[in-house]
């Protein structure tokens, strides 16, 4: 346990969290929404320094982060908690559940396992993934900064729910980050998540400046998927860039929801939508649509080929196309 970073005292008991746009005011011995920062006799403390609920080896098409060493793997590593409280959460027992099992470890015994795991099985570095990385922001920042003196990558899958100010003190040492734009109403974050939409927008509006960004949107029948909504979304991201590549995955029934799967044909006409303004576009859960390749936006031709998690990249040099040289957003080994 750790005293957290960004906070206020109030008075000689309460304090006031602004690691979050929550903002959480908090009485003693009490916990914020996060479930990860406590208020011990008037100071704020992190639960979760250094506590681990899972780690492993990963293929970096899981986070998903499709243009970013494509084909490569990554050390990712999760906490307990979260700031959101998504009903269809596919985490939820470490997001949401009561005292997951842990493993405790230092930044420094992290980064040395990392590089282990560089060594072994080519891993580029380390995600921050799993449950909601924001929420671990005293062991991600501290570990990224040595992550990134010693040679590794850091990554960061999140919700995007995060302060203007701890953000822009983490982003220096973060390299790729894969946001997840849940929805573009906030009605849609307000009833179903628990949060706001603009803290979220403004999270990829900054990072997409200082990193590789990717941005992922669960298509829920009924709730996202309008016209209208995706539109808008899709006109959002082409206003930023649109070379930003997107991931818009198929939702099936999980935690609180048992809404039917989303019908595949949502899913093309989101494809269709999404595909006359975006460069880049993946569906997600979707096999029998198998839109996962990636192509040149300029002639067409076929870049990276992905079956699964296999991926071979085909018609690159560096990261231009090799049949009419046009710059392709994607990170690749120098």
């Amino acid at each position: 346990m750790q005293e957290a970073m960004y906070y206020e005292q109030l008075d000689e008991e309460r304090v006031w969290c602004h690691l979050c746009p929550h903002n959480c005011k908090i009485n003693p011995g009490r916990h914020g929404i996060c479930r990860a920062r406590e208020n011990k006799e008037g100071k704020l403390y992190t639960l979760n320094y250094g506590r681990l609920t899972s780690w492993g080896v990963d293929p970096i098409e899981k986070k998903p982060l499709y243009h970013y060493y494509p084909g490569r793997n990554i050390f990712s590593v999760g906490t307990f908690g979260c700031n959101f409280r998504c009903g269809f959460c596919q985490n939820w027992e470490i997001a949401h559940g009561d005292s997951p099992p842990t493993r405790e470890v230092s930044p420094e015994v992290l980064v040395e396992i990392a590089l282990e795991a560089q060594q072994v099985s080519g891993s580029i570095g380390i995600a921050y993934t799993y449950s909601e990385p924001s929420i671990w922001y005293e062991f991600v920042y501290d570990t990224a900064k040595l992550a990134q003196w010693k040679g590794l990558k850091n990554v960061l899958v999140t919700n995007g729910f995060v302060q203007k100010e701890p953000l822009l003190e983490l982003l220096p040492f973060i390299d790729a980050m894969n946001i997840d734009v849940k929805a573009f109403t906030d009605d849609f974050y307000r009833k179903t998540c628990s949060g706001r939409l603009e803290p979220v927008l403004r999270t990829v509006e900054l990072a997409q400046q200082s990193c590789h960004v990717e941005i992922t949107n669960l298509v829920v029948p009924g709730m996202n998927d309008s016209d209208q909504e995706i539109t808008a979304l899709v006109d959002w991201i082409a206003s930023l860039d649109p070379e930003i590549p997107v991931h818009f995955s198929r939702y099936f029934p999980q935690y609180e929801f048992d809404l039917p799967a989303t019908p595949l044909e949502t899913m093309t006409r989101v494809l269709k939508t999404a595909h006359s303004k975006l460069k880049y576009v993946y569906i997600g859960n979707a096999w029998e649509i198998a839109e996962n390749d990636t192509f040149c936006p300029e002639c067409s031709s076929l870049l990276i080929e992905r079956s699964g998690y296999g991926v071979q990249v085909k018609g690159l040099e560096g990261n231009k196309c090799r049949k009419c040289g046009q710059e392709a957003r994607v990170v690749v080994v120098k």
